[in-house]
């Protein structure tokens, strides 16, 4: 292959179709990091207005360095996976300490940051500081298992690094970081996963997968295992002021530190339709139990809501809603607090939960 005439058809692409997104304005290592974290798993389209508002709120390191978790957490609101942005807090107070607020400019220095893989090291270095260094991404293994007709599962570890390897050798010295976002273009727009759109693409006589009438059938991915389904008792609690009882989830694992309505797991994991929800003697049962447990409060005034469905990556929660007809006296302990109706805005929930008071508002 010529690999220079390949780098020359892709960036001449690129450059006349690329995005003007606001994370490109400039070569600024700071928002590149942040808009790179933030598009780990979310769309573009998504991700900008929420880029938009976090860099507003934290222009730069030392600002965000200085923030408290759960102001930070509150601006990521609604992006979900926030493991993500506990790590950029993290790696960016680093970067505050030991490097004066400037983002590094060698591979080891990053690495050694609090979270960061090579490939936020690679798109981060290479975009900013036009390093030689190649960020693969998902959209960049799907592109070169077709091109190199690579057979080995993109899942693997052992695969990324043969990837990496194969990219190193085609990056240019100038441009690299034009390279590495017009290869994430072409991945995410042209060379996508199921049906690629072989007749736009720029790089077409050049893929192996295409003269052998293979696109469609590569590359190879080991199927996830299949999430666990959880059945969950969801209460919405108040008491004699309307404030709505919610708590706050252990500082690490799913939604760690994020507040939440209190919630139980079904002790019949069976799932239950809507019209036997609010018949079954069974479920009523077990849900003023759920409230007793948690309150010490012997309700006997309850009436389902709604179901929510949310799903993570490795559990699905089915949830139903059931609110307390009667004013709940109990003194909150913590992880417990009354939230006024008037207070949401102070707190952080997960995005189901933002549903189900956008839904009762």
């Amino acid at each position: 292959m010529d690999k220079q005439a390949f780098v020359m058809a892709l960036l001449d692409w690129y450059r006349a179709i690329q995005r003007d997104l606001p994370w490109r304005k400039n070569h600024d290592p700071y928002p590149i990091w942040v808009s790179e974290v933030m598009l780990q798993q979310t769309r573009v389209e998504t991700v900008i207005p929420y880029f938009e508002r976090f860099m507003t709120r934290y222009p730069t390191v030392a600002e965000l360095a200085k923030a408290e978790e759960q102001d930070v957490l509150k601006y990521w609101e609604g992006l979900g996976y926030y493991s993500r942005v506990r790590r950029l807090h993290a790696a960016v107070r680093e970067v505050e300490q030991k490097y004066g607020g400037e983002v590094p400019r060698t591979v080891e220095e990053m690495l050694q940051l609090p979270g960061v893989g090579s490939y936020t090291v690679g798109a981060v270095l290479s975009i900013a500081y036009d390093l030689p260094i190649p960020a693969v991404d998902g959209n960049v293994l799907r592109v070169f298992a077709r091109l190199c007709t690579i057979e080995e599962d993109i899942g693997s570890a052992r695969t990324k690094t043969m990837v990496e390897n194969i990219v190193s050798t085609f990056i240019p010295t100038e441009g690299a970081g034009d390279f590495n976002q017009a290869l994430m273009e072409l991945g995410a727009t042209v060379c996508v996963p199921r049906t690629p759109k072989c007749i736009q693409c720029p790089v077409v006589n050049f893929c192996q997968a295409h003269q052998d009438g293979r696109e469609s059938e590569l590359p190879h991915k080991q199927s996830k295992k299949a999430p666990r389904i959880e059945e969950r008792i969801v209460l919405l609690v108040r008491d004699i002021k309307g404030s709505i009882l919610i708590r706050q989830r252990p500082t690490t694992g799913l939604l760690a530190g994020l507040w939440e309505l209190p919630h139980v797991l079904k002790r019949n994991m069976a799932p239950m339709q809507t019209e036997s929800l609010q018949s079954m003697a069974v479920q009523q049962t077990e849900v003023l139990q759920a409230i007793e447990e948690i309150t010490g409060f012997e309700a006997t005034q309850m009436s389902f809501v709604s179901d929510y469905h949310h799903v993570f990556s490795h559990v699905v929660w089915n949830m139903s809603l059931f609110s307390v007809d009667e004013p709940v006296t109990w003194t909150a302990q913590s992880p417990y607090t009354w939230m006024e109706v008037d207070q949401q805005q102070k707190y952080t929930f997960g995005q189901v939960f933002n549903k189900i008071f956008t839904d009762l508002s």
